[in-house]
C-alpha cells in the first residue's frame, strides 16, 4: 500500500518536472492575442443583403430573423444566444452578403445585447424620434 502511494508520488513529481523547464503555452489574454485560423467564424457582418432569406432557412437554429415591405429589407436580427456560428448563412447567401468575422469577443452583461440588428429600416428610426 505505501509502495503505490510512494509510486503515485513519485510518477506525479517526474510529470510536474518534466514540463517546468518547457516554455509556457499560457497566453496574457488582453494584452497577448490568440492566433485564429483563417477559417474561425464570429462576428457576423451584413452589406449588400437582397433580402432572398436563404439565410433564414438554412439556418439550423432558426436565429435569423427577416423582414420584408415588399423587396425591401427593413430589419435583419441574429439572436446569439441561439445562434452557434456554423456558417451556413454565409455559405448558402447568393450574392455574399453576410460574412462572419474574426471578431470572437461577443460577450455581454446583458442579455438584450445578444439580439444583433444588422439593419434597422430608416422609417423606423423617425417614428421612434
Amino acid at each position: 500500500m505505501i509502495v503505490k502511494s510512494l509510486v503515485a508520488l513519485l510518477e506525479g513529481l517526474f510529470t510536474v518536472f518534466k514540463h517546468l523547464f518547457k516554455k509556457s503555452v499560457t497566453l496574457q489574454y488582453p494584452d497577448e492575442r490568440p492566433n485564429l485560423p483563417a477559417t474561425f467564424r464570429g462576428r457576423h457582418e451584413l452589406s449588400g443583403c437582397i433580402g432572398c432569406g436563404v439565410c433564414q432557412q438554412v439556418c439550423p437554429c432558426h436565429a435569423i430573423y427577416i423582414e420584408k415591405d415588399g423587396k425591401n429589407v427593413t430589419s435583419y436580427k441574429i439572436d446569439l444566444r441561439k445562434c452557434m456560428f456554423c456558417g451556413n448563412c454565409q455559405y448558402y447567401c447568393p450574392v455574399s452578403a453576410i460574412k462572419l468575422k474574426q471578431d470572437f469577443e461577443l460577450a455581454t452583461g446583458d442579455e438584450k445585447d445578444l439580439l444583433k440588428e444588422l439593419i434597422r429600416d430608416k422609417k423606423e428610426d423617425e417614428v421612434i424620434k
